[in-house]
């Protein structure tokens, strides 16, 4: 590890003045200090956020909800309104990374953690997210986790984030404080494919700090879940996952709300699943039918061809676990 400066922010206007300065923000460090001690990042000055007053889960006045950005992926996880409102928030909290990582990551770290790419982690290896120019080793190499939605020819990592894939699913957006005053930006907007910048991860401008995420009202009864498929059933990041969410009245459905992770560069929207299910009446076929358009467009490499038939499958059961008729 090289040597930092370390500081401590007393207020989040002393957070965005040191992040202005090119300080990088720490809060539960689960995935920075990684990276700091395999010197895949080398930031000059750690500026340490965790005692900021962003840890509040508040209800938004219309049936939304506003989850601090220092949150504890834990803390969400048990909060009641969070289980009760959006369940596919937390199953997907609940199945990422292990209980002593989510009692220290925050909501704001976790959709801010970098690609489990082992090229982008390996500072032997050409990699264009970490070194602008200098290639993609992944493209010829072992790709099996890699992208099949969303790559170019300069990056095809995952984004590795369980519960972006539903903060995406229901439309969620992010706020960010920075020197110029306060935004909101879609969540949609604020993960970045790879295009010919790889290495511009997410929307931010220089200093910004997320204060929190955002979940619009969505309309009642909402029936939602997270479906993960890995390669083992604990402390693993998904080969694909799934989440999904649907209003359904008077038997027809309103409202479909459908994203993937482990596929794309950022969590995946699926517009063509969700307009599929759209008017129509729940039923095996129609899930089939559906999920049979979840890979439109997958570009799958050399190792990780499996994933288009997978990605539709994992969809197609979990549309049949939230919809009924499994």
């Amino acid at each position: 590890m090289f040597p930092f400066a370390y500081s401590k922010a007393a207020s989040v206007q002393e957070a965005v003045a040191a992040g202005q300065r090119g300080g990088r923000y720490i809060a539960g460090g689960t995935t920075l200090v990684d990276l700091m001690r395999e010197t895949v990042e080398r930031p000059d000055t750690v500026v340490d956020i965790g005692g900021l007053p962003l840890r509040e889960i508040t209800p938004t006045g219309n049936g939304g909800l506003r989850l601090g950005a220092l949150v504890r992926m834990s803390e969400a996880a048990a909060d009641q309104s969070v289980r009760e409102a959006f369940p596919v928030i937390t199953e997907a909290l609940e199945l990422s990374a292990s209980a002593q990582l989510r009692n220290m990551a925050t909501l704001g770290g976790n959709i801010m953690q970098r690609t489990r790419c082992t090229y982008f982690r390996d500072v032997t290896a050409a990699c264009n997210k970490r070194i602008p120019g200098s290639g993609c080793a992944a493209l010829d190499g072992v790709n099996r986790n890699h992208a099949i939605l969303g790559g170019s020819d300069l990056c095809v990592a995952t984004h590795p984030s369980d519960v972006a894939v539903a903060f995406a699913a229901l439309d969620a957006s992010v706020h960010l404080l920075g020197v110029e005053g306060e935004r909101q930006v879609a969540f949609a907007d604020f993960l970045l494919p790879p295009g010919d910048t790889p290495d511009r991860e997410q929307a931010l401008r220089p200093g910004e700090l997320i204060t929190a995420i955002e979940i619009p009202a969505q309309p009642r009864p909402l029936r939602s879940g997270y479906l993960k498929v890995r390669d083992r059933q604990s402390y693993e990041f998904a080969l694909i996952s799934a989440a999904v969410a649907l209003h359904v009245e008077r038997g027809v459905i309103r409202v479909a709300k459908v994203a993937a992770g482990g596929v794309g560069t950022v969590p995946w929207k699926l517009p063509a699943v969700e307009q599929r299910l759209v008017g129509q009446r729940p039923s095996p076929r129609l899930w089939a039918s559906a999920a049979a358009l979840a890979a439109d467009g997958a570009k799958p490499l050399y190792h990780n061809g499996f994933k288009v038939e997978l990605l539709k499958r994992t969809v197609e059961r979990q549309l049949r676990v939230v919809g009924g008729g499994r």
